[in-house]
């Protein structure tokens, strides 16, 4: 996804997790993939940091904000470097002579930009512009996880092996050009009901195709439109089908109604209440038996209550709540019929019409 800055549609990543998980390690491990010369850090920002970059400087450049929860009065400018590729201020200042004058002040993209955030839900305007992943946080990857570090203590990773494998792919991000993309089979393609903003995470998906083509662009013969002069090179199927095994997840996150953090917490319970045998459950047993701080129970609780995923059962004159879960196949059955939009929308595509191009397989293309 990283590599859509080099695009002319770079796409967004926002990354949620509780404190301790590691979401600013992942961000840093996958940032070093890209070349340094293309990635700028942010540990801190301010209101108005990025109208004061040079005007050409954030240009087909990765953006990593180690905290977006510091960078809450920084998301307007965010959100229109994302959406307009640009942004302008007007301030005014007082030159040598301590004359007032003023100055505009204008920043240009296209720019990728990743950030990371301990809140359950980013400013909808900003997270409607990104791609939302929720960090794993289940025992099994606290285990792998941790299970990493002890081989790395005992020193049995090859770290040399991991330096080697972050080097090709630094060497293999300065390769590649900015190239125009086109999909004959966008036409074709649709995304399922069941997501939410389908207008915006409509262009996305598009968007996620074309990086993978992008990236591709080596192994794609260079056409030339025999109207307009102007070089692309064509999507494949086989792109189709890896974009749609990689956004299933992310469909599927933009089609939950529950936030990563609540819809995570969801899950845990409904496996422990399968595996103890359980139908009703209480705030303070679960607290228990999962180790949850009563706070936070009865917040998930309340937030699956309203949003109509569990029902309180209290028997007339109990004073402690009891819940129930009114469905445990719902988010399999979400999940399905995602794979299942997306699975069949493949297997329907038909051959592109023919176009009046010219080709030339095998031919460097002219970096513009």
């Amino acid at each position: 996804m990283f590599t859509s800055r080099k695009g002319y549609h770079p796409l967004h990543v926002i990354s949620f997790g509780s404190s301790g998980t590691g979401k600013s390690h992942l961000q840093e491990k996958v940032g070093e993939l890209v070349p340094e010369e293309d990635r700028i850090e942010i540990t801190a920002l301010t209101e108005n940091a990025f109208y004061y970059f040079d005007k050409g400087e954030l240009g087909h450049k990765l953006v990593l904000i180690e905290d977006m929860d510091g960078a809450w009065s920084a998301l307007y400018p965010l959100r229109e470097l994302q959406s307009k590729q640009r942004i302008s201020k007007t301030v005014t200042v007082k030159d040598r002579d301590g004359h007032t004058k003023t100055v505009h002040l204008k920043v240009h993209g296209p720019v990728s930009i990743a950030g990371c955030t301990t809140h359950e839900s980013l400013y909808e305007d900003n997270a409607n512009r990104c791609f939302l992943l929720q960090l794993d946080e289940s025992i099994e990857q606290d285990e792998r996880v941790m299970d990493y570090q002890r081989k790395l203590s005992a020193g049995k990773i090859n770290v040399a092996t991991e330096q080697q494998a972050r080097t090709l792919l630094q060497h293999v991000q300065r390769v590649l050009h900015p190239v125009i993309v086109r999909n004959p089979y966008a036409e074709q393609l649709k995304i399922p009901r069941e997501v939410f903003r389908q207008r915006r995470t409509n262009a996305h998906y598009l968007s996620f195709i074309e990086v993978i083509t992008f990236y591709k662009q080596y192994q794609r013969a260079c056409k030339t439109d025999a109207v307009t002069g102007e070089s692309y090179i064509e999507t494949a199927i086989e792109d189709i089908e890896e974009a749609n095994a990689l956004m299933k997840s992310v469909l599927l996150r933009k089609s939950d109604e529950l936030s990563g953090a609540t819809r995570g917490y969801f899950e845990q319970l409904k496996a422990y209440l399968r595996s103890s045998g359980q139908a009703i459950f209480t705030n303070s047993g679960i607290r228990s038996a999962l180790r949850i701080p009563l706070s936070t129970v009865k917040r998930y609780h309340a937030a699956l209550q309203q949003a109509g995923y569990i029902r309180q059962v209290n028997a007339r004159g109990d004073k402690v709540y009891q819940y129930e879960v009114l469905s445990y196949e719902e988010y399999a059955q979400l999940q399905q019929r995602i794979g299942t939009a997306l699975d069949a929308a493949t297997q329907r595509l038909t051959g592109p019409p023919p176009a009046h191009v010219s080709s030339e397989p095998g031919k460097r293309r002219k970096v513009k």
